[in-house]
Order: structure tokens, then sequence, then C-alpha cells
């Protein structure tokens, strides 16, 4: 009998520069600390029940096999009745709305379904961490355009410039991770200008949508849903993830034209075919009422504002919040140190973990400014303001 001598093959990565995530770092480290974790964007509350019982109701009813690829119907109509509803435009439940494993799948699949080898995609700085590994997973050339540091406003000539014969699709998130800056009419006017004489492609990442502040002052949510020159051109991607305080269950979805709906799902039922049953039952019966989504801005810009005057006489300069669930605050007075010593720091010293914005920059690039989240519990939050008012 020979021996058998046991050989793992090498790899040459697809992903060179990808290593563990700030967000791992950081929970990993606030655990150990004990710290109050505002560093990681997931609620530490629990949804309603009325949603839970709801998908319990389709689980005890046999709802419990695979569901069409694309989504079960009722969901995918109760989503195009939403759209329609709350932006002004159809879109056809059969042809152009997909159920997906949440809004990274739906990001990625995107990406797969229509960039080529070679193709430029734009990315607008600081971005969310997997928009950059999904292009160049595609085979794909990322060209980064950064948002104006400090108010992380587009840069629409930057943008301009960006585009070349080869740029395929731009990507774009509003309400903003990390900044909490919300796209106006007018910036999502520029950029339908600018794309119309092209073929490049929109993925707008939109899952935020229903987190935006400030409706005394005018401002609400410019889904890409509302321009028909970017509607044309776009997957508009969501998250009932974010919407209803259910990250854990992972279930969002894309609106996007029938042609463009058509490639996306060539991609989409061979990484995940199907999403979770029950689950899209439960949403479907739950979306019936339209009062969490619309209550949805006025339960976090009441969190959004606890926080923020909790820590209106500290040395923190705070940045606007218009949209999402984080804060960003500048650290220049509070602090020597980088943002990601920073935040090491804060985690271990003072007890409460943040995430250096300098993580979703390419090149690391350091402004002085850490993101927290308030999707917490009151008493979480008052943990934190404790803590942090001490600096």
């Amino acid at each position: 009998m020979s021996t058998v001598i046991e050989r793992t093959p090498q790899l040459q990565t697809k992903l060179p520069a990808v290593g563990t995530t700030i967000f791992t770092v950081m929970s990993t480290l606030a655990s150990e600390k004990n710290a109050v974790n505002l560093g990681q964007g997931f609620p530490d509350f629990e949804c309603d029940p009325k949603l839970v019982n709801a998908v319990t109701d389709a689980m005890t009813s046999g709802l419990n096999q695979y569901p069409p690829m694309a989504g079960v119907p009722v969901l995918r109509e109760a989503i195009s009745a939403k759209l329609h509803k709350l932006y002004g435009r159809s879109y056809n439940a059969n042809t152009e709305i997909t159920v997906t494993a949440g809004a990274t799948q739906a990001i990625i699949t995107a990406i797969l379904a229509v960039v080529h080898p070679g193709d430029e995609v734009i990315v607008l700085e600081p971005c969310y961490d997997s928009y950059v590994p999904n292009i160049e997973l595609a085979g794909g050339v990322v060209v980064r355009v950064p948002l104006t540091p400090g108010t992380f406003r587009p840069d629409f000539d930057k943008i301009s410039a960006a585009i070349t014969p080869k740029t395929r699709a731009i990507l774009i998130n509003s309400p903003h991770n990390p900044s909490a800056t919300v796209w106006t009419e007018a910036d999502m006017l520029s950029l339908q200008d600018i794309l119309a004489p092209t073929d490049v492609l929109l993925i707008s990442d939109e899952v935020y949508e229903h987190m935006v502040f400030d409706a005394d002052k005018g401002q609400t949510h410019q889904s890409a849903v509302r321009f028909p020159g970017l509607a044309a051109r776009a997957f508009v991607v969501s998250s009932f993830g974010k919407t209803y305080h259910v990250t854990g269950w992972k279930v969002g979805y894309v609106a996007a034209p029938a042609a463009l709906t058509a490639e996306f799902r060539k991609v989409h039922q061979f990484n995940v075919f199907t999403v979770n049953t029950p689950v899209q039952y439960g949403l479907a019966s739950y979306m019936l009422d339209a009062r969490p989504y619309l209550e949805l801005p006025a339960f976090y810009q009441r969190k959004r504002d606890l926080f923020r005057s909790g820590l209106a006489k500290t040395r923190f300069k705070l940045l606007p919040s218009e949209g999402s669930y984080f804060q960003c605050m500048d650290i220049s007075e509070v602090s020597d140190l980088g943002e990601a010593d920073f935040c090491k720091w804060l985690t271990s010293e003072i007890g409460v973990a943040a995430i250096p914005l300098s993580a979703f920059y390419g090149d690391g690039f350091d402004q002085r400014v850490v993101r927290f989240c308030f999707a917490k519990k009151d008493e979480t939050l008052n943990a934190a303001i404790e803590r942090l008012a001490k600096l």
C-alpha cells in the first residue's frame, strides 16, 4: 500500500488586496474589550413581531419548497406597487423585478451580468467595501472618483471626466454609506445629463431609501426610479433587511428594465437560483401595510437626534447626517491619531467601537473622520454617549 501524501495545491488569488475587513477587526476588538459596538451597521433591537409571525405562518402553511427563480409573484407585485406609489414608475412584476439574497448579492450579480474583462466601472469613494472586489471578479477595471472631501457631495466635473469609451457602468449610493450624505434632485438630474449621450449603465444602491431625514426641510429620497433617463439604464437595488430591521435574513431586490433584468437573471439563477420561500411570503404579507417603511425616517431621525444632542458639547465635530443610520465625526480636536489607530484606541480605552472612513478608500485616504452607527437601542446609545462625553 502506497503512502498517501496530502498536498494542497497553491492558488493564485483573484483578490490579492482583500484581507480581513475592518468591520470584522473592530467587532472582534469590541467583543474582547466589552465595548459598545457602534461600528458594524446593524440594529441591536428586534423587528416587528408581526413580520416574524407572517413568516412563521408561511412556514406552517407549507410554503417551504423552491420558489420561482425570480421571486414569488406576490412579493414582486408588492415591490412593483410600492415603487409606483413612491416614485411614479411602473415596473412589470414578471419581467422587471427580481428578489435577491440581500443587496450585496444583487450588486455583484448586476456587475457580473454586464461587466466584461477590460470594461471600466466608476465607483465614488468612499464606497461600500464590496463594490471594488465585485468589479475585479468580473475582470473589470475600477475607476475611482472621489466624492468631495469634507462634504462628500458628488463632483460631476470629475465624474464626467472619468467617463471613457471603455466605461461600462457607474455605481452610486444614496443615502450614502459611510458619509450619510443624500443626493439631491439636482444631483440626480446632473448625473442624468452626463449619462444621456452614453451607453453607460447605472447601478443605484438605495438600501437606505427609507432613512432620509428632515422632511420638514424638503429632504426626500431621490431614487433613480424617479428619473426616466436614469431608470432606463439602471439596476435599482434595495434591501428588506435594512428597512425592516432583519439584516440577517438577507433579502433584497432589483428593479430594472426588462432587457437588463433578463441578463441579470441569467447570472442570478446560477449564483443563488432562489431566495428563502417563507420569508418572501412573509414580507409580501407584511408589505400590505405601508406604515412600517413610511414611519421609518421619523424612527431613525429620533435616534440620530438623541445621539447628536448627547455629543453636541464634546470636541467631536459632527458632520451632517442626512440619511442612512450613520453619523460621521471629525476627530481632529479629539486626538492626533489617524482614523484607524483612533478607532482601535477608542474601542480599547473608551469602550466604544467606530469605523475609520479610510477603510472605504482604496488608498486609505485619512481625513480624520470616523463613522458611528446609531441603529441601536436608546440604552445602547446612551451608554455610548456617556463614554464618549469623557473625551
